[in-house]
């Protein structure tokens, strides 16, 4: 019996290399080389040995469309497309087809694109399948036809977890398969308008003897989806899993390959769900749409700003508490208003500590500096504690005024003034710059209930919006003179 020959491929640039290395020679992370098994020439399967060789090379759009079967290479130039002008080609302006949920089509930019393919990652448990299976209920309604394929609940898992979400109809048709070829042989069959497959680390290739899940398992099998999609047309959802560190399992090249790259993200103790696009390239990438987990599955939030909003932003007792302000964030299109909460408390150790929850660390450490040498604000003993209210991420500049202003506040012991909200991004010179769309965040904040926005700005009051230059006008113009004693 022939010994099967290895090499390690990179999980992050597909570099391959003979023997293990630490280190990627191409990109330079460390710990990314995975073994993979080449595939043996002399055992055949389904579509040969031969075939799967040059399947890469040999097969068009128009063969993943109609089938799989290995072309004869002399053939494969008449079965190919010829060149046309781009000017001949039809213009399908309003061809978008509409998920019939609002929130993903948002994030989409208005729907899905025939002949796409969509790259849906996030971690387990987070709500991935009851995503798909509400998408699928909504097309199916619509009256269009859907297949999903799943690698890893059986058909009966998915007719419970249809029945709960009440997605049970009869356009929708279920596999539980994890072979590529079988799934593909499906979609010839049964013409479907969208495909889901879930997942694509548990499928496999029969002429790949790697398990499934290794790098070329889930490259080829990519590779097919994406064939099928383009050749169809037909719209091809993929599951894909994530990392501990949250980027997507698998090689690099695979996020290079589809058309849209979707991360649906939430902490399992919060109900809300956000799905961020990371990559699309039929519409913008900065789009966030807002689920909350609810027994009968995934509903859409229309208003964000409320849910991550306590009960008492209108002025009430919890804003006289130090340590807590609130943003007007930009997420996509629009305006998320959040409450950022700090804590700030005398440390027992060598090493302050600096946490962060909902912001980034980087940008915490850096306001904590500026606050400290350019506002007088005494943090080098103390830890530091910061969280958005309501487990939402927040990563434009903007956060940056109401972190600071959250922080000082508890610091100096001296609750904010009612009724502001903030949108600056601080500098390293503790000037305050100015952040994009400044009038919709004021808007978004006055029908809210408060009574104006600190930004950059001249000085002065101009209606709502109260401007500022430096971080030391901001904290002096928010921050109520120190309690007394014997306040509680």
């Amino acid at each position: 019996m022939p010994q099967q020959q290895t090499k390690y491929v990179c999980n992050e640039c597909g570099y391959e290399a003979p023997r293990w290395l630490g280190r990627c020679p191409e990109c330079g992370r460390w710990g990314t080389l995975a073994e993979t098994v080449l595939p043996d020439a002399g055992v055949s399967s389904g579509v040969g040995r031969a075939g799967a060789q040059a399947r890469r090379g040999g097969r068009s759009r128009r063969q993943a469309a109609v089938g799989t079967e290995a072309l004869d290479p002399s053939l494969a130039g008449e079965l190919t497309e010829r060149p046309v002008p781009i000017t001949e080609l039809p213009a399908d302006a309003g061809s978008r087809l509409r998920t019939g949920v609002g929130e993903v089509d948002l994030v989409l930019g208005g729907g899905l694109v025939p002949g796409s393919c969509l790259l849906l990652a996030g971690d387990p448990g987070v709500g991935k399948s009851t995503l798909l299976l509400a998408i699928a209920s909504a097309l199916t309604r619509a009256g269009r036809r859907v297949l999903y394929v799943s690698g890893e609940e059986s058909a009966a898992q998915l007719r419970l977890r249809a029945g709960r979400i009440a997605a049970l109809h009869p356009e929708l048709l279920v596999m539980a398969e994890t072979n590529v070829l079988a799934a593909v042989a499906a979609v010839r069959s049964t013409g479907p308008d969208v495909m889901i497959v879930d997942s694509v680390q548990t499928l496999y290739h029969p002429d790949i003897s790697s398990p499934p899940g290794s790098v070329a398992q889930v490259r080829e099998c990519a590779a097919l989806l994406v064939d099928v999609a383009k050749g169809l047309p037909a719209v091809v959802w993929i599951v894909g899993h994530v990392t501990k560190d949250g980027s997507v399992a698998g090689p690099r090249l695979l996020e290079h390959m589809v058309d849209v790259v979707l991360q649906f993200e939430g902490e399992r103790t919060y109900p809300y769900r956000i799905l961020r696009g990371l990559k699309n390239r039929f519409g913008a990438t900065d789009e966030i749409g807002i689920f909350e987990m609810a027994d009968a599955g995934l509903q859409e939030v229309s208003n964000p700003s409320q849910v991550f909003l306590s009960d008492h932003t209108g002025g009430g007792p919890l804003l006289a508490v130090p340590g807590t302000a609130v943003t007007a964030a930009i997420e996509g299109r629009r305006v998320i208003c959040a409450e950022v909460q700090a804590l700030v408390v005398a440390s027992p150790w060598g090493a302050p500590r600096r946490t962060a929850m909902g912001v980034d660390a980087n940008r915490l450490a850096l306001i904590i500096a500026v606050l400290e040498r350019r506002a007088g604000v005494r943090l080098i003993d103390r830890d530091v504690y910061v969280k958005v209210a309501g487990g939402v991420k927040l990563v434009e500049p903007g956060v940056d005024l109401a972190v600071a202003v959250a922080v000082a506040s508890a610091g100096l012991d001296r609750a904010v003034r009612p009724g502001l909200a903030f949108a600056g991004e601080i500098g390293l010179r503790g000037e305050i710059r100015g952040v994009a769309r400044q009038e919709q965040r004021l808007r978004e904040a006055v029908k809210l209930g408060f009574e104006g926005l600190v930004a950059r700005g001249s000085g002065g009051r101009q209606g709502g919006l109260i401007g500022v230059s430096a971080l030391g006008d901001a904290l002096a113009l928010s921050l109520e003179r120190p309690r007394r004693a014997g306040d509680a």
